[in-house]
């Protein structure tokens, strides 16, 4: 009994374009998100799936229902998908977090588990909330094939579940806004199926690096 699951992060912002720091903070697509979304949704139309999950936050809720309408298939927010909380940094390029917070951005920008941005949480924290909702969707759905919409920072936890990678590890792997990320479930183990698939997208942004 394979669970599949597609996860998407939503379409383009403007804080993606001006590389600032998003976190909980609640920013709407913009135009070319708007478009990514249509595109990815057009994309999804020759796959079957059996639920959508949602982060509850706008840019991802709303990459969500453009796909969801398009195939037809209603929209669960599931808090677990969240962005991680970055507290104090939101908002900010990271420059200007470097420069204001000079004790704490390094640390997280080195990964450090235990690493709390005022006001934020640690990735320890974040990748524990992920994990404990990805248990929970591939629990609800085993044997179908499930839409996940998220942000870069969950996807980037999706990876590492899947493959073993270290959550201290750098990244090396891309986080495209509106790409299409693969992986299952088997009951017992993660694995990765396909990432960054983009075949269908004229362009996107990288996820921003601390």
């Amino acid at each position: 009994m394979i669970t599949r699951i597609c996860l998407v992060r939503h379409g383009e912002t403007d804080w993606n374009v001006a590389r600032r720091l998003q976190g909980f903070t609640d920013i709407p697509l913009n135009a070319e998100g708007l478009r990514q979304a249509h595109a990815a949704a057009t994309h999804l139309t020759q796959e079957g799936f059996d639920a959508i999950y949602s982060s509850d936050l706008q840019r991802a809720l709303a990459t969500a229902q453009i796909i969801g309408r398009q195939i037809d298939v209603p929209v669960e927010l599931d808090e677990h998908l969240r962005e991680r909380n970055f507290g104090q940094l939101q908002g900010l390029t990271p420059d200007e977090a470097a420069e204001r917070f000079p004790d704490i951005q390094p640390r997280v920008r080195a990964r450090e588990l235990e690493a709390t941005p005022p006001d934020g949480e640690s990735l320890a924290v974040f990748a524990e909330r992920v994990h404990k909702g990805l248990d929970g969707i591939a629990r609800r759905h085993p044997g179908q094939t499930v839409l996940a919409v998220a942000h870069g920072g969950v996807l980037d936890i999706a990876y590492r579940i899947a493959t073993g990678m270290p959550l201290s590890a750098p990244r090396d792997f891309a986080l495209g806004n509106a790409t299409l990320n693969w992986i299952s479930w088997d009951g017992a183990n993660w694995a990765m199926l396909a990432w960054d698939q983009r075949a269908h997208l004229d362009r996107n942004l990288d996820e921003l690096p601390l």
